[in-house]
């Protein structure tokens, strides 16, 4: 019977919590559908290139603005979210997992943010050019479609706003005892060549651009290691790590 009430405990409050989340999201849609026109027109006018956007349905625009509308609501719903997950598991930590595990709230967000920001002011306008100037060399006639454009710029601008997350992902990993700096000392040449790999397949075919793209990553990736190996240092007795080469 008492593991019965827990359950239903439980999920009532998994209940509330979601109710939450999801108001604020209906809340946050109603300002994205306020502000999509005004966002496309920012994202029209400040792009890399002259493109014009073009429609090839009745629907494309609709599509478009409601999409826009959902990925703001989206963003702003984001930290919400993120902080009613922690409530929902603060009862089963301890005080100092409570304090550590809540600062990667607006951390995860604000690095969200940075990786869509360096995304799209950086990488998509570099892709962008490129892709043009391709489609000139071959002589082909540009009419470029809307849907198309965003779907295209999605690809590129959110990937990277995930990929931003590695230092709270390793640092995660860390905390879990998962990550040590004797693994990640070890795994570090395959990570570069990781990297590289995913620089070469989000940026255009150039030198130039692999290296705006990588150099980046390959510095993120560095940060996480470093912010790994302070935290495996300062709590080494409660992670007492196996030493790798006991002979």
């Amino acid at each position: 019977m008492d593991i019965n009430e827990d359950v239903v405990r439980h999920l009532t409050e998994l209940r509330r919590r979601l109710l939450i989340v999801f108001s604020c999201f209906l809340v946050a849609m109603c300002g994205g559908l306020y502000l999509s026109p005004r966002i496309l027109q920012y994202i029209k006018s400040s792009a890399a290139a002259n493109v014009q956007w073009n429609v090839f349905s009745f629907t494309d625009g609709l599509f478009i603005y409601l999409r826009c509308a959902f990925l703001l609501a989206m963003l702003f719903t984001l930290p919400v979210l993120l902080y009613q997950a922690w409530a929902f598991v603060r009862p089963g930590l301890t005080y100092k997992e409570a304090k550590g595990t809540l600062a990667y709230v607006p951390v995860s967000f604000f690095l969200f943010l940075g990786g869509v920001s360096f995304s799209y002011f950086v990488v998509f306008p570099m892709m962008l050019k490129f892709m043009i100037q391709m489609n000139h060399t071959i002589g082909a006639t540009e009419t470029y479609g809307i849907d198309k454009y965003f779907v295209f710029l999605f690809s590129v601008v959110f990937p990277l706003g995930v990929a931003f997350e590695m230092p709270l992902v390793m640092l995660f990993l860390t905390r879990l005892g998962l990550l040590t700096p004797e693994r990640l000392n070890v795994s570090r040449k395959y990570a570069y060549v990781g990297l590289a790999v995913v620089g070469a397949c989000i940026s255009p075919p150039d030198f130039v651009s692999h290296l705006s793209v990588t150099i980046p990553l390959l510095l993120l990736f560095e940060i996480s290691a470093l912010l790994s190996k302070r935290y495996a240092r300062r709590h080494a007795s409660a992670f007492p790590y196996p030493n790798p080469d006991p002979a």
